[in-house]
């Protein structure tokens, strides 16, 4: 086996709703069928972790009550999580586990959940929930990640990105972070259809559940090609897939956005 990388699960326990658990599943098989060797590690509150060896991390969504679970011990994790991603660590986050990768996020009640603010981004949480299909579109921001290096050898230039969110925090972006892209379709950050989730060098926020990567195959393999060129210094390509499946299922998902309406309840 020529290449593996090393994913790191944070408080799956804790932080697992609306079947995010199927985008480590996403990651390990995209590289299992390339012959890329991968290993998943999961920890909890209390557990030990070496970011240095780490190649992308994945935090998914949880209720407020378990965002204040394992709020105290992702603060310890703070310094060495940002000293990596400053060094080219891939991070995925999924709605809770993106507002907590922001400086804080106010809750409904008053009580505010400090974040470890790798985005420069702060959450407050609405009256309303917003809830639908989303469609995104990744080139129509101020940010340039899309246009990575390895999206001109793709043989067709796969730029949106699908899923369902069902949020009720507002995510405001500071200066220092650019959103993942445009709202096609849905509410997004802010609930008023503008932008949609949040990158700052390697690591991704987003409120797309879904899970996400399944239905965007493009972007699963943008996380992967990036921890790769984290633990090898250089861009490795990759071997194409079958994503006849995974296709139809983004494009029947857009279908399905556009026919559907964001709900603010």
């Amino acid at each position: 086996m020529k290449y593996k990388i090393k994913i790191l699960h944070l408080y799956p326990d804790a932080m697992n709703l609306y079947g995010d658990y199927g985008n480590i599943l996403t990651l390990k098989k995209r590289c299992e069928w390339r012959g890329i060797g991968v290993e998943v590690e999961e920890i909890s509150v209390g557990d030990k972790a070496h970011f240095e060896d780490i190649d992308l991390i994945f935090l998914g969504g949880g209720q407020d009550r378990g965002q204040s679970h394992i709020a105290s011990d992702l603060q310890m994790r703070a310094p060495k999580i940002k000293e990596e991603i400053e060094k080219g660590m891939v991070a995925l986050t999924v709605c809770g586990g993106f507002q907590l990768f922001g400086k804080y996020f106010k809750t409904a009640t008053g009580e505010n959940i400090p974040g470890i603010g790798v985005f420069d981004a702060w959450t407050e949480a609405g009256s309303k929930r917003l809830i639908g299909n989303v469609i995104v579109d990744c080139r129509k921001t101020s940010s340039d990640w899309v246009l990575s290096e390895h999206f001109n050898s793709q043989e067709t230039l796969h730029t949106t990105l699908v899923g369902f969110e069902n949020h009720s925090g507002r995510t405001f972006l500071g200066q220092n972070t650019k959103p993942l892209g445009q709202i096609i379709k849905g509410l997004g950050n802010i609930g008023d259809g503008s932008f949609e989730g949040a990158v700052y060098k390697n690591a991704f926020g987003t409120y797309l559940h879904g899970p996400i990567l399944p239905k965007n195959p493009w972007f699963a393999d943008h996380l992967i090609i990036s921890a790769l060129k984290r633990r090898y210094d250089t861009y490795i390509e990759l071997k194409p897939l079958d994503d006849g499946l995974e296709k139809m299922a983004h494009e029947f998902a857009k279908i399905r956005a556009h026919n559907s309406k964001s709900a603010s309840i």
